[in-house]
């Protein structure tokens, strides 16, 4: 069973080079192997392995990322949010077709608070409204104005809350 390391023990023994140049709240905690540098994570955050968090990504207090997730640049998260096993987050739609190359061509996406994600969920750049549930192997392609549930491929909104 793999050990969760905090943060000020990771800062006394950090000989890996998984965590680069973060700006990390307090009580953060996390399972090797993770990958995560340039983001700002809030306090009592909780990450667990198999994740990747690229630059300019931002997490708020109190969020837990479960394992087996990738969250690419230019992705807020709000608090007190929960992102299930194996969730994807899209930043390049590839609308000509190629990639879109530099970050100027690259979209969005914003999470509010207490959004929780199930499992092998596919988010491309869209807004979350808080409190809003994404079900488990969703697609979201379009904006969650509602607060509810949303599921299927595409994701819809399937109840309110």
């Amino acid at each position: 069973m793999k050990k969760i390391i905090s943060s000020k023990l990771r800062q006394k023994n950090n000989k890996s080079k998984s965590i680069i140049d973060c700006k990390i709240g307090k009580n953060f905690k996390f399972v090797e192997p993770i990958n995560i540098y340039g983001c700002e994570l809030g306090n009592n955050v909780f990450v667990g392995p198999f994740v990747e968090i690229q630059k300019n990504v931002k997490i708020n207090n109190n969020t837990k990322i479960s394992s087996h997730s990738f969250i690419c640049e230019l992705v807020s998260i709000g608090k007190n949010c929960f992102i299930g096993h194996g969730v994807m987050f899209v930043n390049d739609l590839f609308k000509t077709g190629k990639l879109g190359g530099s970050k100027k061509n690259w979209f969005s996406t914003d999470l509010k608070d207490n959004v929780l994600i199930g499992s092998n969920a596919t988010i491309l750049p869209v807004k979350i409204s808080k409190g809003c549930v994404i079900g488990a192997g969703s697609v979201v392609i379009k904006d969650c104005n509602i607060k509810g549930v949303y599921a299927g491929n595409p994701a819809k909104l399937i109840r309110k809350l």
